[in-house]
């Protein structure tokens, strides 16, 4: 779906985007992960055809985006960090107004704004002003926008920024559904959501791409990760069971109750539950370690990360 080759951006002397280089496959859901000022935001209006970029090719859907970028507009969606949203206008006259932009037949466009606000949950809303909006409420109208015409390459920058635990959890939710369907690529600093939602991570820094690959692959290369789980037995032979698949450490300890740690270059999940369902104990909780993203993320970020190619 789409082709990055040596994608780069001067802003005058300053390189805002290096020699980027990557692939996205049709139906993936992408992470794009970079502090402040590494190259996202630049990336993702190049990607939108909003700004041109100063070398380098960019395809999407087979077209082009310096030489067909009216082709390649018809196939995305884009969410900027901030909704481009008419305050004036009522949520469905506003999606109505941007299928229309967007070249939805008319006699389709109704059905595509329905379509789009059940998809964002924002059908009770339709004839509400977007000035009286909340936050979360304005977020939502944002995707909606972006959905509206049914784009193959959805570009969702910051799509969680303000929004409650539920509003979070839905827009979760919403991500998840457009894989397959959709091709989308989401940028975003909440990493616990990047970590539910996307398949590959793109991870970029001082302009360049620092690494990329599923979660599992960056922590195996790093030599990082860890699986969290919670038991009811005997201590003895909780340590026993997990012996063989990495070190081994004890979180808390409440009588027979247990929260342990354990480093595995992989996810081997399915292999620790075994293990310590075998040796007759009461799995009550298996999860993969919180902080591994940020911890992934913080070390290939802060000194610039050595740069890795994971095959996916």
């Amino acid at each position: 779906m789409i082709q990055v080759e040596g994608l780069t951006k001067y802003y005058g002397e300053y390189a805002a985007v290096r020699d980027l280089a990557f692939t996205i496959n049709k139906g993936e859901v992408i992470g794009f992960l970079g502090l402040n000022g590494a190259g996202k935001t630049t990336t993702l209006k190049i990607l939108g055809c909003v700004l041109l970029p100063t070398s380098g090719r960019v395809v999407i859907d087979g077209y082009d985006a310096v030489r067909d970028p009216h082709e390649v507009r018809k196939r995305i969606g884009f969410l900027p960090d901030t909704p481009p949203l008419y305050d004036e206008m009522t949520v469905g006259e506003y999606l109505a107004y941007v299928a229309q932009l967007r070249g939805v037949h008319a006699g389709e466009a109704r059905s595509r704004v329905l379509e789009a606000e059940e998809k964002t949950a924002l059908r009770e809303m339709d004839g509400a002003l977007i000035s009286t909006l909340s936050h979360g409420y304005r977020q939502r109208v944002g995707v909606a926008q972006a959905l509206v015409h049914r784009p193959a390459f959805l570009i969702l920058d910051e799509p969680t920024s303000g929004l409650d635990p539920a509003q979070i959890r839905g827009m979760r939710e919403l991500i998840r559904s457009l894989k397959g369907t959709h091709t989308v690529l989401v940028s975003s600093h909440i990493l616990p959501e990047i970590s539910e939602t996307c398949d590959r991570l793109l991870i970029i820094s001082g302009g360049q791409l620092v690494a990329q690959g599923t979660e599992e692959e960056l922590a195996r290369n790093l030599g990082g990760g860890s699986i969290e789980v919670e038991v009811r037995g005997e201590k003895a032979k909780a340590l026993a069971a997990l012996s063989g698949i990495g070190p081994v450490s004890v979180m808390q300890e409440d009588g027979a109750l247990l929260s342990l740690q354990v480093q595995a270059s992989a996810d081997q999940r399915p292999r620790v539950a075994q293990a310590l369902v075998g040796a007759g104990l009461e799995l009550l909780r298996l999860d993969r370690g919180t902080q591994r993203l940020e911890s992934i993320f913080l070390n290939l970020t802060r000194s610039g990360g050595a740069k890795q190619e994971v095959a996916s």
